[in-house]
Parts: structure tokens; C-alpha cells; sequence
């Protein structure tokens, strides 16, 4: 009788599998935090997977849905802390993952800590190049901000003191949104106030025309991670390269910045830039680095724990 009802089901699944496979979103999973920890246990002393455990008060949302395209819903999670602790200061974290693979969850463990620490967190999901390339992930975090702030009284939160951060694609994502609100640029409608209150890259390249940037991010030409999200290599569409480099926005209306490193120096390339241009300017710039880390510093404990502290350090400053 299984037998039969397994043979029907696979028939279903057969003749309605033209009209479903046309709602299928390409997915790359090749980046997991397991993979990552697999790579770096015989290589890094004292590495471990950071412990999330909740405080009584805590909430956690997940899979609120921000936006709409067609029939795509894009779903963002939110990590709130308790009320006694509430700062009114809030963080969007847009994770990493080559612009093609990662997901949201890679920052729970980072959210959860800095809900903690008294920040709202949110955690966007945005489409990756596999699905839709440059700009249109940036068009939706973008449209994230505007939904969090339209959120900012049912969440508690200040308006203006809403961050951006990201790490790795995420960090150079951030860092291009928060030196770009004042454009036009990866907006669903010019008027949007996407504007944040400070950026936090964490190991995010920050110019990709640098010889540093594309020694790496332009090896493969158009079929490197970058070269798939830009719809081209450097030689082909180099005014798309210089347009998604953060530093090339970088200027007076950027908001206060603070760089994490995990020391490699090819994943913040083009920082030397932008600290110049903020610092003539008279923007709040930080740059701290570790040692013997590997990139994806902050899943993993002991660097994790620091970032946290450093994140919490700059954004409580005046």
C-alpha cells in the first residue's frame, strides 16, 4: 500500500513539476560556519564554536517578511533585548558568503550576543547573485533600513541610531550602502531615508579597483565571486567596479566607521583610502585588527567575543 501511494505521490510531483520549478530560487550552499570550522580546527590553537544561551526578557522574530518582489518574499530576522537593558539603538547585520551563498542564521550567534548588550538586531535575507545579480541584493537591504525604521515604534528603537554592519560581502555591501544614502543609488525610490548612524565592517573589502582588491577579487575574471555579482570582470565592466567601491562614495556624509581586520590584508583592501577621506573630513574612523585569525573571525570563538566587545565599544561612543 506504501508502495502505491509513494508511486502516486512521485506522479504528482512529475506532472506539476514544470509550473513548480519556476518558483525555485537558486541556491548556492557551498559556505557553512561547519565547513569553515572544519578547515580552520588544526590550524587555529583554542578555536571553538561560540555558546548562544537567551536572558529571560529576550525575543526572538524570526521570518518577518519586509518585502515583496512578485511572488519572492524577503524575510528579515529580529533579536530583541530585554526591556530593562533596552538601549533604543538598533544594527542590521547583512551577512556574507561571496555575494552568492551564506544566509541570515550565520549571524544569530552575534545578534543574540549583542542583544545583550541592549541592541535590536536584524538580520536581513536579500538576494544573492545566483538569483539576482548587482545591484538587486543592495536594493534590498536598502529596503530593509526602510522597514526597520517604519518599525522603530513597535521595536523601541531610535530611528537615528540605526547601524549597519556586515562581514566579508556583507561588510563591503554595508559599507557601499552607508556612503551611498545620500544617492540615489541602489534605491527602491529616490526619497528613501536610508541613512545609518554608523558602519561596521568586519574583514568587508572596501575598494575593488585597488591592485590589492583585484589580484584577488578579479583572478578568475568573470567567473570570480565578485565577477558573477558584477555581471563581469574588471576589464569588462570597470565603471560597475569602481561604482560598488565603497571608498569611491566615501566623503563628508559618511557615517562614523569602524573597520575589524582579521589581519589578512586582501578582505579590507582599499581601508587605507577611506580612512584618509574620513579623517579629512573629521568622521569617526576606528581600525583594529587581530593576529593569526582566520577571515571568518567572527563565528568563531576567541575572536567572536572581542568583536562583539569592540562592536558594542564603538557604537556607545558619542
Amino acid at each position: 500500500m506504501m508502495r502505491q501511494v509513494l508511486a502516486k505521490l512521485a506522479m504528482v510531483i512529475a506532472l506539476s513539476g514544470p509550473a513548480f520549478a519556476g518558483d525555485l530560487i537558486p541556491v548556492d550552499d557551498s559556505y557553512t560556519i561547519s565547513q569553515r570550522y572544519e578547515r580552520y580546527k588544526d590550524q587555529y590553537a583554542g578555536i571553538t564554536w561560540p555558546v548562544s544561551e537567551f536572558q529571560t526578557g529576550q525575543q526572538v522574530l524570526f521570518d518577518r517578511r519586509y518585502k515583496s518582489v512578485g511572488a519572492r518574499e524577503l524575510h528579515i530576522d529580529v533579536f530583541l533585548p530585554p526591556a530593562e537593558i533596552r538601549n533604543g539603538k538598533a544594527i542590521v547585520l547583512v551577512h556574507g558568503g561571496g555575494w552568492r551563498s551564506g544566509g541570515k542564521s550565520h549571524f544569530y550567534g552575534l545578534a543574540n550576543r549583542l542583544a545583550q548588550k541592549g541592541y535590536a538586531v536584524f538580520l536581513p535575507e536579500f538576494r544573492l547573485s545566483p538569483e539576482a545579480p548587482y545591484p538587486a541584493g543592495l536594493i534590498d537591504v536598502n529596503d530593509a533600513i526602510v522597514w526597520v525604521k517604519s518599525q522603530a515604534d513597535t521595536f523601541g528603537i531610535d530611528r537615528d541610531k540605526l547601524a549597519i554592519g556586515g562581514a566579508s560581502s556583507g561588510g563591503q555591501m554595508a559599507a557601499l550602502l552607508a556612503y551611498t544614502a545620500d544617492k540615489p543609488l541602489f534605491k527602491t525610490h529616490a526619497s528613501d531615508d536610508t541613512r545609518v548612524s554608523a558602519l561596521i565592517d568586519i574583514d568587508g573589502v572596501l575598494d575593488f579597483t585597488t591592485p590589492l582588491a583585484l589580484q584577488y577579487e578579479n583572478a578568475a575574471g568573470k567567473t570570480s565571486a565578485a565577477g558573477l555579482w558584477l555581471g563581469g570582470a574588471m576589464e569588462d565592466v570597470p565603471d560597475r567596479w569602481r561604482e560598488a567601491s565603497a571608498a569611491q562614495h566615501a566623503g563628508a556624509q559618511s557615517p562614523p566607521t569602524l573597520v575589524i581586520s582579521s589581519g589578512i590584508p586582501r578582505f579590507t583592501a582599499g581601508r587605507e583610502i577611506v580612512e584618509a577621506k574620513l579623517k579629512a573630513q573629521g568622521v569617526r574612523y576606528r581600525y583594529t585588527t587581530f593576529e593569526k585569525a582566520p577571515h571568518d573571525i567572527w563565528l568563531f570563538d576567541p575572536w567572536f567575543g572581542q568583536i562583539v566587545d569592540h562592536i558594542d565599544s564603538f557604537l556607545s561612543e558619542k
